[in-house]
């Protein structure tokens, strides 16, 4: 298959790199040249614009930021469904609100052009394993047809039909919102567990065996509990699907009192300057204003 392919951040260059991998014929772009160089030395066709990705592909991604960088690649004279041949279908990876897919499929559709919103979850880690969940919205026919090359970037058995444009990206944000309060929960419980005495590694081990388990917790074993904040998912993302989710919810007229606190204290975490590092360094927030840390290595290397 002839793929095109913008935005080679570090999950979208591993879903690249996936593609590549299966065997499909692949043309990237990025406004970073380093990125389009690192993919071209795989055998990927480097595009000097967007236009040039859209040009003979039969499926075109997308994997960016948020709602701006989204409409402004597909949409308009100079973007991806004006230059786009009518057979080829439109896929876009990024988590954005619902009313962003609807307008970028409304013009699609005007052109002649099929669209469907499909984000992702499953971490940097699934995006180069290739074990990524997809949250699909779109008809049922495009789904079966792209089903094949979607396999190429996450688990087959974790690909998800969840209903017309629009659905995924409602999914990924009841997902999402899920995560970024879990982290927010998550650092008030251990804060208390550590300061009553108990250690963080066995608050973890315990916790992970009994009800209070979550895929958001599992991630803690790897960062708060090794004082490791690499991204992983950017806090920063995380502040802004927390907002669209919660806009969401304000459009809908949905009360949402203990997300909406979430969301706050995402946003005062951001407001430290560190919205480049994973989204459970939310927790030193916490920690801070406890007086304790959740340190989960042992003590000798603590530091």
């Amino acid at each position: 298959m002839r793929v095109g392919f913008v935005g080679l951040g570090r999950m979208g260059a591993h879903m690249a790199r996936n593609l590549l991998a299966a065997g499909h014929d692949l043309t990237v772009y990025d406004v970073r040249p380093e990125a389009v160089e690192a993919l071209v030395e795989l055998g990927a066709t480097a595009a000097s614009s967007v236009t040039g990705v859209a040009d003979g592909a039969e499926f075109v991604f997308t994997s960016l930021p948020g709602p701006d960088e989204v409409t402004g690649i597909w949409q308009g004279e100079e973007g991806l469904l004006a230059n786009m041949r009518s057979s080829a279908l439109a896929i876009d990876l990024s988590t954005v609100g619902a009313d962003t897919s609807r307008s970028v499929e409304a013009e699609a559709r005007n052109r002649g052009v099929r669209y469907m919103d499909a984000p992702v979850s499953g971490g940097v880690g699934g995006a180069e394993a290739g074990t990524l969940s997809l949250m699909v919205g779109g008809i049922e026919s495009d789904f079966e047809e792209a089903f094949p090359v979607l396999s190429a970037i996450g688990d087959p058995d974790k690909i998800y039909l969840c209903g017309e444009v629009g659905a995924g990206s409602v999914t990924k944000l009841v997902n999402n919102l899920i995560g970024m309060t879990a982290n927010v929960v998550l650092a008030e419980a251990f804060s208390m567990g550590v300061k009553a005495g108990v250690d963080a590694s066995v608050l973890f081990e315990v916790v992970s065996a009994s009800s209070g388990a979550s895929a958001t917790l599992a991630q803690w074993k790897t960062s708060v509990l090794q004082r490791n904040f690499e991204p992983g998912f950017m806090l920063a993302l995380g502040h802004k699907d927390s907002r669209l989710a919660l806009e969401l919810a304000e459009q809908l007229d949905i009360p949402m009192p203990v997300t909406t606190q979430a969301r706050d204290r995402l946003a005062a975490a951001l407001a430290e300057g560190w919205g480049e590092e994973a989204v459970p360094v939310v927790a030193r927030l916490q920690e801070r204003e406890a007086g304790v840390v959740i340190d989960g290595r042992e003590s000798a290397d603590r530091s």
